[in-house]
Parts: structure tokens; C-alpha cells; sequence
């Protein structure tokens, strides 16, 4: 279920509105029935076309095309119309009905994940590293769980024989995206770490992962503008979508601050006195099955003003491009379009609620927080 906080009221009425039924990630179309008062083929068939895959979307749209939708009256669409909002976090929560597939994943009697029956099968020929329920057992009686092999007793002995099975399904393309990045491994966070996990085989194994995201703004005359980031077209994951300015997973034994200094110089050149002062403003969490990923994610989230005369300048190669859009417009595109990576809309839908009612004109967000709650 999704869950977003950080200082508003929406966190019960998100959890208790959103969660999703079988939604699939980027559905072949916007639903929206307000013709397209000007704007170029390449937009309207983004917006209204069940033939145009997100991969395809994500190759055509250009900053040109993102500037265009986000403006008010590039669509004869009703501002206060919530819908455009909620189905972005819809996207973040899918299947959640099928969570009766997974097995739970306990390491020392506490459960750190979830593995689907389907995936479980790929790892039985490893059974000196993996136990499996035996057949026919339930595991609401506590006997259809997975663990390690009872000869695994240290954090490197599992993080070690764990690693080797994740190069060997990686080889096998089974486990795609392999990043050479470890995650911890642990029941929720700060507890102590069973062991360390590649990050691209966390959905794979239902951990909980933990990641950063920085919305990097900037206030001229009255009114605040966002930078957006471009994803790089040979990015693995949703490459050419848009981004928050700064963003990364949480590798194990990096605190949330310092990594959000680190990924600020790789991916802005935003130097450490500047980055020091970003301020935690609350988490975003969400829960998404697929096939046999079931990712269980949680967004530290920080904002950070920045200077006017600020310009960021990517350092990894991870992002293509970037852009200073007013956060109305940015409200827009979340709202029209799905050109942002999908959680990225949840961390900037908190931020909407955060700074208020200025930030979205008439206050529809102000009023959905006091009608839901």
C-alpha cells in the first residue's frame, strides 16, 4: 500500500484509497477525455494513443514536448480533477491480491522478504545454500517459509554463498541489471543485518530496499520552480524518463545524509556545502508485484534550496540533461502525462502537499488532505 509523509495529513488516506488492484506499470494510455487545445502529434498520441508503448514514449518525448504539456492551457483539463494524482500511486502498487504466491524468506526467526513460488523453483538446484517449506506445508502454521542453510551462520559466509547464486541466475539472464551494488539485508531498518544482497535481486528476494530522492528547488520572485532531471538513454532502468534532481539506493553502511551528499556530486555536481544542508522532510514507502519481483521500497526524502545561480551538471553519466520547471508545471506533467519514473511522482506529489497551497493554485490538494481525512 502506498505511504507518504513528511509534515502533511495524507498518509492514512493514501494507504486506505490506494491500494491497487492489478494495474499494470505504464498502461497504454492516459485517460483523459479533454481534447488537446495545441500541441504536436508526437504529444497527443503520448496522450491519448492505447498503441503507444511507455518504451516508446520514453524514446520520443523531448524537453521541448515536456515544456509543452506541463503549460495550463496546453489541455482543456480540470485542475481539481485528483484522478491524474492517485493513478500514479496505483502504478507504484500493483497485484497486491497475489501476495498469497510469495513464501516469506526468514533468516533467525524474522522475516526479511518475500519469494515467489515460481522464482523458489530456479533455486532449488542450490540447496546447500537455500531450505525449502516442505510440500504442502502453509505458512500461516509457520511451516512454509524459506531460509539458509543452517551451515550459513555468518554475515559474510551468507552474503558470500548468496552472491555466487546471484551471478549464476545473472549469467542465465534470470536476475537481469546486475550493478555489482550490495544492499543489506535485515528485517526493517536498523536492525541487525543477516546479510548483504545485490541490489538488482532485492525485488527478487521481497527485501525491503531503501533509496534517497532529493528535490532540489529554487524560489524567484514568489514562486518555486523544480529541477528535473533526464534520464540517460543507456540507463538500464527507465532510460529517457524524468527524474528527480538527485537520487540513489542506500548501500549498506551509508547513512541516509552522507549518501544523499555523495549522489548530489555524482549526479549534480551539487558541492558539499551546498548538499550538507538538504533537510529530511519524511518517507515515501510502496509495495509492487511483478511476475516474480515483489518490490517493497522505501524514499528517504530530502529538499534542498538551491541558489538561483545554480546550474546542475550531471558527473556520472546517469542523466542526460536537466531542467528548471516551475512546480505548477511539474504538477501538470505528473498529472497529463507518465514521463516521469514512477516513483518519482510519489516523492513529488509529497512535495506538493508539503509546500501547500501555494504551490498549486486554487489548493485541490489542500481540499482532497481535509475531505479524506
Amino acid at each position: 500500500m502506498a505511504c507518504i509523509s513528511g509534515g502533511s495529513l495524507l498518509v492514512d488516506s493514501l494507504v486506505s484509497r490506494f491500494t491497487a488492484k492489478a494495474f499494470r506499470a505504464f498502461p497504454n494510455s492516459l485517460t483523459t477525455s479533454r481534447p488537446l487545445r495545441s500541441a504536436p502529434k508526437a504529444i497527443h498520441e503520448i496522450l491519448t494513443s492505447r498503441s503507444v508503448s511507455v518504451s516508446a514514449a520514453s524514446d520520443v518525448f523531448t524537453w521541448d514536448d515536456v515544456v509543452r504539456i506541463s503549460k495550463p492551457d496546453a489541455l482543456q483539463d480540470d485542475p481539481s480533477d485528483l484522478k491524474g494524482y492517485s493513478d500514479k500511486i496505483k502504478i507504484c502498487n500493483r497485484r497486491l491480491e497475489s501476495q498469497s504466491e510469495f513464501v516469506p524468506f526468514v533468516i533467525e526467526d524474522q522475516i526479511v522478504g518475500y519469494i515467489h513460488s515460481g522464482f523458489a523453483e530456479k533455486l532449488h538446484s542450490f540447496k546447500d545454500v537455500f531450505v525449502f517449506p516442505p510440500e504442502n506445508s502453509n505458512s500461516d502454521d509457520g511451516g512454509g517459509s524459506m531460509t539458509l542453510h543452517s551451515s550459513l551462520r555468518t554475515v559474510e559466509d551468507r552474503t558470500r554463498a548468496v552472491g555466487d547464486v546471484i551471478k549464476s541466475l545473472g549469467e542465465e539472464e534470470l536476475i537481469p541489471g546486475i550493478r555489482n551494488e550490495l544492499y543489506p539485508v535485515a528485517s526493517s531498518f536498523g536492525a541487525p543485518i543477516c546479510f548483504s544482497l545485490e541490489r538488482a535481486a532485492a525485488p527478487y528476494f521481497g527485501i525491503k530496499a531503501y533509496g534517497v530522492q532529493m528535490n532540489g528547488y529554487v524560489e524567484k520572485d514568489g514562486q518555486k520552480f523544480l529541477w528535473i532531471g533526464k534520464r540517460s538513454q543507456q540507463k538500464s532502468t527507465y532510460p529517457g524518463m524524468l527524474d528527480q534532481l538527485v537520487a540513489g539506493g542506500l548501500p549498506h553502511g551509508v547513512a541516509c545524509g552522507e549518501n544523499v551528499v555523495k549522489e548530489c556530486e555524482e549526479e549534480a555536481g551539487i558541492p558539499r556545502p551546498i548538499s550538507s544542508v538538504a533537510v529530511p522532510v519524511g518517507a515515501v514507502s510502496y509495495m509492487d508485484i511483478d511476475g516474480y519481483r515483489y518490490k517493497r521500497d522505501v524514499l528517504f526524502c530530502y529538499d534542498l534550496k538551491l541558489p538561483e545561480s545554480f546550474m546542475p551538471k550531471n558527473q556520472d553519466g546517469e542523466v542526460e540533461s536537466f531542467k528548471l520547471i516551475p512546480v505548477t508545471h511539474v504538477a501538470n506533467i505528473i498529472r497529463r502525462t507518465q514521463f516521469f519514473k514512477p516513483n518519482c511522482s510519489l516523492v513529488i506529489i509529497d512535495f506538493l502537499f508539503r509546500h501547500g497551497a501555494g504551490t498549486l493554485g486554487p489548493s485541490p490538494l489542500d481540499t482532497w488532505i481535509c475531505y479524506k481525512v
